[in-house]
């Protein structure tokens, strides 16, 4: 038996790194303001920890969410891969040389916003960011040196039709990891 309606679970499970996040500060804070010793010094730790897992928590709750769009994302091994409705293709993240987000005046009744990865002797991979499993490129790309998450932010609330470089390699110099 559940006690929350579906969408009352969804939005709290979407939300769940930054809720645990501030129930983490909150401990913290409780520990240092009544303990003293170790337990004090250790109760301190969990303010920065805290705070860190609140900024990740919303920088990810606050992306757009996926599956509404055509097509299926996987991520494996830092292997990104798209099975599209008509075709597909796969990139590694360690190849890629450059990330954009390209908008159109298409929506809000149709897809309007898509990632366009660049790699390396390859063909760009363009996916629509409403894809099912859309959510995982965050945990694989915020590995790039160098990503700021607001930029993927800012460029999927622009609702005028341009294209958006959100990461660049800056080197040519291929990593190996």
């Amino acid at each position: 038996m559940t006690v929350l309606r579906p969408e009352a679970m969804a939005l709290l499970l979407r939300w769940r790194e930054a809720i645990i996040g501030a129930g983490v500060a909150a401990m913290g804070l409780y520990g240092a303001a009544t303990t003293v010793g170790i337990v004090f010094y250790l109760s301190l730790l969990g303010l920065p920890i805290g705070a860190a897992l609140i900024r990740e928590g919303v920088q990810r709750a606050r992306m757009p969410e996926g599956g509404y769009g055509p097509g299926v994302i996987e991520v494996d091994e830092r292997q990104i891969t798209y099975f599209g409705p008509r075709s597909g293709s796969a990139v590694s993240v360690d190849a890629l040389t450059r990330i954009d987000i390209v908008t159109t005046d298409r929506g809000p009744y149709a897809d309007d916003v898509f990632w366009v990865f660049h790699a390396e002797d390859a063909a760009p991979m363009v996916v629509p960011f409403g894809a099912v499993g859309s959510d995982r490129l965050y945990d694989a790309l915020t590995a790039l040196p160098g990503l700021d998450p607001g930029r993927i932010l800012a460029a999927t609330r622009d609702f005028t039709p341009r294209t958006t470089v959100i990461w660049q390699r800056v080197n040519n110099r291929r990593r190996l990891s």
